[in-house]
């Protein structure tokens, strides 16, 4: 445990003495900011009972976060200390293989993680400037960052995979965007083959993102949502350990 929250800490510190982090987190605050633009303009314009946060879903600038994101966090996890010469050192440690994959997974997740703070902080301004205490459900905003969470260890453990496969940032942040990008296709095909009851429809609703993250946006936590996040982000880190394991091996 004790290498494991070190090798977390020397991942983030990584980040914050780089431009990794400041970029992505100012390319969410743009966005978010923009969002909130769009939002106060829908709710001045069209009465709606629509929950807050799943409008702001459905503006769309949400998504550019999640899948541009992802690609910059991770790129640099394990290409760079592969290009630099430092992963064959980092590997002759006294840490476990599992212990490195879940520092990098972990450290990336946090960054991710601190980028979407800034999200509430636009919501509590929506809700002192309405002046009505309902006006924000906490549970929905509770379930949101749960989503939030959940689809950024997917996004994130696939980003670990992408960057294990290569010493080249640029081609782990294309591979991790194509994974992040097929995902989100993935759903568009599920809203369009929806009044089809086949097995193929079931199978495609239940990896749609678009419809978990209404759902989560809603503060409805559905347990099949659970279940493929985790699972899917286990995958994904399973395939990175191996890849690990395998450099020991030659």
């Amino acid at each position: 445990m004790r290498a494991y929250l070190t090798l977390t800490r020397r991942e983030l510190a990584a980040f914050f003495f780089s431009w990794i982090a400041y970029v992505v987190i100012a390319g969410a605050v743009f966005l978010m900011g923009m969002s909130f633009v769009l939002l106060v303009t829908k709710l001045n314009s069209v009465p709606t009972v629509m929950p807050v946060t799943e409008i702001f879903l459905h503006l769309q600038l949400f998504w550019l976060i999640l899948l541009f994101s992802p690609p910059i966090i991770t790129m640099r996890l394990f290409a760079l200390e592969k290009s630099s010469g430092t992963f064959e050192t980092l590997m002759t440690t006294p840490v476990s293989d599992l212990a490195v994959v879940l520092a990098k997974f972990s450290a990336a997740l946090i960054l991710y993680w601190i980028a979407w703070l800034p999200l509430l902080g636009f919501m509590l301004v929506l809700r002192y400037v309405a002046h009505d205490a309902s006006f924000l459900d906490p549970g929905a905003v509770a379930a949101t960052y749960l989503g939030l969470l959940l689809m950024g260890a997917l996004y994130m453990s696939a980003g670990c995979f992408a960057s294990s496969l290569t010493s080249n940032q640029i081609v782990a942040a294309m591979i991790t965007f194509a994974i992040g990008l097929g995902l989100f296709i993935l759903s568009f095909a599920a809203d369009l083959l929806a009044v089809e009851k086949t097995w193929a429809t079931a199978t495609l609703n239940y990896v749609c993102l678009t419809a978990h993250m209404e759902d989560f946006a809603q503060g409805v936590v559905d347990t099949r949502c659970l279940v493929f996040y985790l699972t899917a982000s286990a995958f994904f880190l399973f395939l990175t350990h191996r890849v690990v394991q395998s450099r020991r091996w030659r």
